[in-house]
C-alpha cells in the first residue's frame, strides 16, 4: 500500500469519526457508532468504512442511516481532505468487536472457574483428613 493511500485512510478515519460524533440527524442512527476502520481501494475510486454499532440490536437501522448518509458524508469529508475526487463511501458491518468482546467474555468465565475450583479442592482435603 502506498503512502498516499495511508495518509488518505487516516485522514477520511478521522473527518467521518468527526462527523459522526456531530450527529447525523437521522433518528435511525442510534447507540454508539464507531468507525473502526477504513480500507481505500488502490484507485482510489472506493472506500469501505468498517463501523461497529452497540448495543447490537441497533445495528441495522444505523448502518441503514449510514448507507443513506453516504453522500452527503462524502461531501463533509471532501474539504478534509482536499482532493478533486472523493472516493465513494461503502459502509460495513465491523463484527471483530463483538468478537473480542465474546472472547473476553469466555476468558472471564474461565478465570471464575478456576478461581471456585481451589475453594472446592479445599474442602474436599478438609473432608479427607476428618
Amino acid at each position: 500500500m502506498s503512502r498516499r493511500v495511508e495518509q488518505i485512510e487516516s485522514t477520511m478515519l478521522r473527518a467521518l469519526q468527526g462527523e459522526i460524533a456531530r450527529g447525523l440527524h437521522d433518528p435511525r442512527a442510534s447507540g454508539l457508532i464507531t468507525v473502526t476502520g477504513i480500507k481505500v481501494t488502490p484507485d482510489l475510486k472506493t472506500a469501505f468504512v468498517m463501523i461497529s454499532v452497540l448495543p447490537h440490536d441497533k445495528q441495522d437501522l444505523t448502518m441503514h442511516a449510514l448507507r443513506h448518509a453516504a453522500r452527503h458524508l462524502r461531501r463533509r469529508i471532501g474539504d478534509a481532505l482536499d482532493m478533486a475526487d472523493v472516493p465513494e463511501l461503502v459502509f460495513r458491518s465491523d463484527e471483530s468487536t463483538k468478537e473480542q468482546a465474546k472472547l473476553l467474555e469466555a476468558f472471564a468465565k474461565i478465570r471464575r472457574e478456576r478461581e471456585d475450583e481451589p475453594g472446592d479442592r479445599q474442602a474436599d482435603d478438609a473432608e479427607g483428613r476428618a
